[in-house]
């Protein structure tokens, strides 16, 4: 009797840790935008229900993925006036699209240069840090150890040795994945570092798994450096130092760009935003209006965000819209394909209108979970009638390109990290000149590529890759 009455109070015990768990669940998926894919609502549903007093905890710690609450309704998309002609047409609804999700609006950009590679990328760098004259700020994901870590470590220090304000903003996570940073070196020579969202800070707060993975450098609101590279030699020019072949010290491929003019202001104001989050300082009262365009054929871009701090998913959303706007042509680069269900049938839709859909990928990346659990999604695109493309290297560029109307380039992957958890941040080029050097520069990636032949996997196989997929937020 009484080990019946003991059972009897374990089983209400449970079942009330349960019900507290789907709670918890349900009351933070409402007071927060928290869209999830199908797939992983229902395994923290399974795993609240299986086991709550391991997924409680987990689940207060990394379930949260947006940090803001719409204040107002969704602003109106910006009144444009009529398009001066057939390009700019075709790419006024990103623009709209844009303002709607309440992004800065568009603005003038001038001397572009897309760097041809990690040379010509290093260069460009070390250029934009050394011209600074009054403030110079850097956000990185990895800070590496190594010869062009150290590099850009000293450079920056030289920057704050003479009296230019240096700040330095480098994900809690990414500061220990490449080799702890010296950061009490940086501090002696001037440069403020603050490390974003330090993960045994955030724990407790629930934010220990969102990541800040942007990538830019800013100088004097004059110049602006952005892309997918980290600040560690495999994204550059490799190191001698290291072992040849290795998967660290080898010579990765990946996209980054400079320009100037008034797109500028608008990635220093995103700058100071992320500043003030990581340092819980008040975060900037307002961003100056945007500058009259003076030039009517300006080419224009536009900063896409998208992360815990925003309330939609922008990224996702314009590339959403770009599949069903695309007339001819999709060409994407990522290193890694691991799509919501949403994107992926929006790229097979198109595939199956008459679009081109060309995507380029590394025949194998820096991640083998990664790798495997593409499969599926890779085999149903090409099922579709996209072509995917492996290159025989490392790629780690992100960039997706819509007819000649749009490009957008910079820091997020196709997958379901990049495009609901991380913070990143993109570029949409509207300039059709530009959107083509893009395109091209795609091109020569995937000249020497090899076409990805889908087969069908055997039991095992496909019972792996439904199960990665099932946890692919974390990979």
């Amino acid at each position: 009797m009484v080990l019946d009455f003991i059972g009897r109070h374990a089983l209400t015990l449970h079942g009330i840790v349960v019900a507290f768990g789907l709670v918890v669940y349900v009351a933070a998926s409402r007071a927060l935008p928290q869209r999830r894919d199908p797939s992983t609502a229902i395994a923290w549903v399974v795993a609240l229900a299986l086991v709550p007093y391991v997924a409680i905890p987990v689940y207060l710690m990394f379930g949260s993925r947006k940090l803001r609450m719409r204040d107002d309704p969704t602003p109106a998309a910006s009144p444009l006036g009529p398009p001066a002609g057939e390009d700019e047409a075709a790419s006024l609804w990103a623009r709209r699209l844009g303002r709607s999700m309440g992004l800065a609006p568009a603005a003038p950009y001038e001397a572009l240069c897309i760097h041809a590679d990690g040379s010509e990328a290093r260069r460009a760098v070390l250029e934009v840090i050394a011209s600074a004259k009054t403030t110079l700020d850097v956000s990185t994901f990895i800070l590496g150890r190594d010869r062009l870590g150290d590099e850009i470590g000293a450079a920056l220090r030289v920057k704050a040795e003479q009296g230019v304000h240096v700040r330095l903003l480098i994900d809690g996570i990414g500061a220990w994945l490449a080799g702890r940073v010296d950061a009490s070196r940086m501090r002696a020579s001037g440069v403020e570092v603050v490390k974003f969202v330090p993960p045994f800070r955030s724990i407790l707060r629930g934010r220990a798994n969102l990541r800040n993975h942007r990538k830019m450098v800013v100088a004097d609101t004059d110049r602006f450096w952005c892309g997918g590279r980290n600040f560690a030699a495999e994204y550059f020019e490799g190191d001698p130092a290291r072992s040849a072949g290795a998967a660290i010290g080898a010579v990765w491929h990946d996209l980054s760009f400079d320009l100037q003019g008034t797109l500028v202001v608008r990635a220093c104001e995103q700058f100071e935003k992320d500043w003030a989050y990581a340092t819980r300082a008040a975060a900037p009262e307002s961003c100056p209006p945007p500058q009259a365009i003076e030039a009517e054929d300006a080419a224009l871009g536009q900063l896409v965000p998208s992360g815990p701090d925003q309330v939609d998913d922008t990224i996702q959303s314009l590339l959403l819209s770009g599949c069903f706007m695309a007339r001819r042509r999709i060409l994407a680069i990522t290193p890694y394909f691991i799509p919501d269900a949403t994107l992926l049938m929006a790229l097979m839709l198109a595939a199956r209108r008459g679009v081109l859909v060309d995507l380029v990928m590394p025949a194998r990346s820096n991640h083998r979970l990664a790798d495997v659990a593409r499969h599926r999604p890779l085999r149903d695109l090409a099922t579709a009638g996209a072509r995917i493309w492996f290159v025989p290297w490392m790629t780690h560029a992100k960039a997706v390109v819509i007819d000649d109307q749009l490009a957008l380039a910079g820091s997020a992957n196709l997958d379901l990290r990049s495009l609901f958890l991380n913070y990143e941040l993109m570029l949409a080029f509207y300039e059709p000149a530009d959107v083509r050097r893009f395109a091209e520069w795609v091109e020569r990636e995937r000249a020497k590529a090899a076409r990805f032949e889908p087969k069908e996997p055997g039991l095992l196989r496909d019972l792996s890759e439904g199960l990665l997929l099932w946890l692919a937020f974390q990979l």
